[in-house]
């Protein structure tokens, strides 16, 4: 659950500066992942487990109300349902401090009892808001069985060669991929230089989102940048989940990668306009909507040797 607070600016260390409103909004990336699938017209099944309490309760209802197959969400008997607290600034920056609560209750048994969900998916979509091991286990299941993989490595941490080889897809932010390299990446030729690094050590597909400047694709034998729209930001909370859910269901429906991420941007960019998490991110008729409204022109994007 995510515990909204906005203000002017975010506070200095130390700092207390006075808010002009509150909000309690559902939130977690893998619910905001799942409902921007589901949101966009795809067909997608949970699993992850929350607290008997309030929150959890809360949580489970509103994702069904879009659709989201939620058989595979379980009850923790030990933790409370995660929560998030976020502070957003006039400018639609956030900080966010996550409080992992149930989610790092779920074992390799949790998985394997709902492993049927595993098996009869396309697509896996993994974030690092459950323990790192499972998250190995689940990546190591689900390649046995041929799956494609995306990997949002978010609350970033430093991954070992047998994340970052087995994962399709692996899509950071640039804070979180100044963390899985460790070189920093303040412009774009940075995050080119950072992203080599990672296909070097054995990334197959590493897509980069970079906000307002859009996002970065690049394997071993291309590197292209697409750039984003120019929109009236209101809050970024969630259009990195929101990009990500885009890429997921345009990939699930047959497209290209090209067109996945072209598709993911126009997604992420519609989200920052709207407060919130999950209730920012557009539907598949609010896009189409825009892109008629944008005109027939695609995204262009520049490739880089």
């Amino acid at each position: 659950m995510d515990l909204v607070v906005r203000t002017t600016r975010i506070p200095k260390i130390g700092e207390t500066v006075i808010g002009v409103g509150f909000d309690k909004i559902p939130g977690g990336k893998g619910a905001n992942q799942a409902t921007a699938v589901a949101k966009l017209g795809g067909e997608i099944s949970f699993i992850g487990k929350v607290g008997a309490d309030n929150f959890g309760e809360e949580l489970t209802k509103k994702i069904m109300v879009n659709k989201i197959d939620t058989s595979g969400i379980m009850i923790s008997k030990t933790d409370p349902t995660g929560m998030a607290s976020i502070t957003v600034d006039d400018f639609g920056n956030n900080s966010i401090v996550v409080v992992s609560g149930a989610n790092f209750d779920i074992t390799k048994e949790d998985i394997d009892s709902k492993f049927d969900m595993i098996t009869s998916a396309e697509i896996i979509i993994l974030q690092l808001e459950i323990p790192l091991e499972i998250v190995k286990y689940i990546i190591s299941k689900a390649k046995t069985l041929g799956k494609t993989v995306i990997l949002n490595p978010a609350p970033a941490v430093v991954l070992d060669s047998e994340v970052i080889e087995k994962v399709d897809f692996l899509i950071p932010n640039e804070t979180e991929l100044e963390i899985l390299t460790g070189i920093n990446s303040k412009s774009i030729d940075d995050v080119i230089l950072s992203s080599r690094q990672l296909i070097e050590k054995g990334a197959n597909k590493l897509i980069v989102t970079l906000g307002e400047k859009g996002a970065i694709y690049i394997d071993r034998a291309e590197i292209k940048h697409y750039p984003s729209y120019k929109v009236n930001v209101v809050d970024t909370t969630a259009a990195g989940d929101a990009f990500i859910g885009g890429f997921a269901t345009f990939l699930s429906k047959g497209a290209e990668i090209d067109e996945a991420i072209k598709f993911a941007i126009k997604v992420g960019a519609l989200t920052v306009t709207k407060h919130g998490a999950q209730v920012s991110i557009p539907t598949l008729e609010e896009v189409t909507r825009w892109n008629r409204y944008q005109g027939s022109s695609a995204i262009s994007g520049s490739a880089h040797s």
